[in-house]
C-alpha cells in the first residue's frame, strides 16, 4: 500500500485581491518546473490542508493550493458577501493567470470535485487533465441524500442527534433550519448549530467512525456557515448542470476515485459521471468511505496522481507551457 509523500513546505505564497472584499491565499510547493496541478478543496468552506500536498510526487508536480473565499487563510474569514460558485471559478482563472500557467491539472475531492468540473466546463481549453475523488454533483439528489432521506437511514442514531435538536415543526427542512441558526445573531445558538453540523459530517465520513479532532470553534463556524449557505442556494447552479454539460469536457483525460461505502457523496455520482465521460476511468475503493485520509482511499489517490504524471510527463513543458 502506498503512503503519502513526505511533508513539504511551500516555496512561494501569495495573497491575491479578487472581487472586494476578498483576498485569496495561494501557495506553491513541489517542483517549480513540474506539472502544474491545482488542489480544489472541499466543503464548501473547509479550506486547504498541508496534508494535501502529500498526494503528489514533489519532484514531478508543481503543487498549487488555495483557500476559497471566506475560508482558510483567505480573508475576510467566513464572509458570504460576493461568495458563490461563479466567483470561485473566476478566482481560479485569476490564480492561473497570476502564476503564468497555460494549462493545468485539476485535483478535487467532494465539493472540490464539483467545482473542478464546473471550472473545466467554463474553461475547457485551460485543463490538461483531472483527478477527482468522492465526486459531489451538487444537484438536488445530493442535497436530498445528505439532508433529507438517504444517509439518515444508514446512520439513524447520528441523524437523530443532528435533526433531533430541532423542534418537530422544523424537521421537514433540516437544511433551512440549520442555515437560519448558523446565521443567528445569538452566538450560543449559532455555535451549537455549527458543532452539530460538523458532528453529523464527521460521523458519516469514514467506514469506522472515530473521534476525529474538531476544528477550532472559529473554523467549525466558518465551514458550517459557508457550506449551509452554498447548499441552501443549490450551489448557485442549475440542477443536473454538471452532467448536462459533460460534452464540453469529454476530450479531457480523467481519473475518478471513489470509496464504495461513501455516505456523504454516494458512489453512484462517480459511476454516472464516468458513463458520461469517455476519457475517464473509475477506481472503486472497496474498503473506504468519504474521507481522503482513510488508508485505502489515500493509497488509490496517490496511485492516481502517479499514474497521471506518467501519462502527462512525455508531453510536459516547463512553467505551464501548453
Amino acid at each position: 500500500m502506498l503512503r503519502r509523500y513526505p511533508a513539504i513546505r511551500p516555496y512561494a505564497t501569495y495573497e491575491i485581491a479578487v472581487e472586494a472584499p476578498h483576498v485569496i491565499y495561494v501557495e506553491e510547493s513541489g517542483s517549480p518546473d513540474g506539472i502544474p496541478v491545482i488542489v480544489v478543496h472541499g466543503g464548501p468552506g473547509a479550506g486547504s490542508n498541508p496534508e494535501q500536498r502529500r498526494f503528489f510526487d514533489p519532484n514531478l508536480y508543481r503543487i498549487i493550493l488555495f483557500d476559497q473565499r471566506g475560508c482558510g487563510k483567505s480573508t475576510p474569514q467566513g464572509c458570504l458577501e460576493n461568495n458563490n460558485t461563479q466567483a470561485l471559478i473566476s478566482d481560479m482563472e485569476i490564480i492561473r493567470e497570476h502564476l503564468d500557467i497555460d494549462k493545468w491539472v485539476l485535483f478535487g475531492g467532494s465539493w472540490g470535485a464539483a467545482l473542478s468540473l464546473l471550472y473545466a466546463q467554463a474553461h475547457p481549453d485551460r485543463v490538461r487533465a483531472m483527478i477527482l475523488r468522492s465526486v459531489l454533483l451538487a444537484d438536488d439528489a445530493d442535497r436530498r441524500w445528505f439532508f433529507e432521506e438517504g444517509a439518515n437511514r444508514i446512520f439513524p442514531a447520528e441523524w437523530y442527534d443532528f435533526a433531533g435538536t430541532l423542534p418537530p415543526s422544523e424537521r421537514k427542512n433540516v437544511l433551512e433550519a440549520y442555515y437560519n441558526r448558523l446565521l443567528d445573531s445569538n452566538e450560543l445558538v449559532s455555535m451549537r448549530a455549527a458543532k452539530c453540523w460538523s458532528q453529523w459530517h464527521r460521523r458519516c465520513s469514514t467506514i469506522n467512525p472515530v473521534a476525529n479532532q474538531e476544528n477550532n470553534a472559529a473554523g467549525t463556524m466558518r465551514l458550517a456557515r459557508i457550506e449551509s449557505y452554498y447548499f441552501i442556494n443549490k450551489c448557485f447552479i442549475e440542477d443536473n448542470q454538471i452532467l448536462d454539460n459533460m460534452r464540453l469536457i469529454k476530450h479531457i483525460p480523467a481519473i475518478l476515485v471513489h470509496g464504495r461505502y461513501d455516505m456523504i457523496t454516494p458512489l453512484d455520482n462517480s459511476y454516472r459521471l464516468q458513463r458520461a465521460w469517455p476519457k475517464s476511468e473509475l477506481t472503486i475503493v472497496r474498503d473506504a468511505g468519504h474521507a481522503s485520509n482513510e488508508p485505502a482511499l489515500t493509497d488509490s489517490i496517490v496511485q492516481a496522481t502517479d499514474r497521471m504524471a506518467k501519462l502527462l510527463s512525455d508531453n510536459h513543458q516547463p512553467r505551464g507551457a501548453g
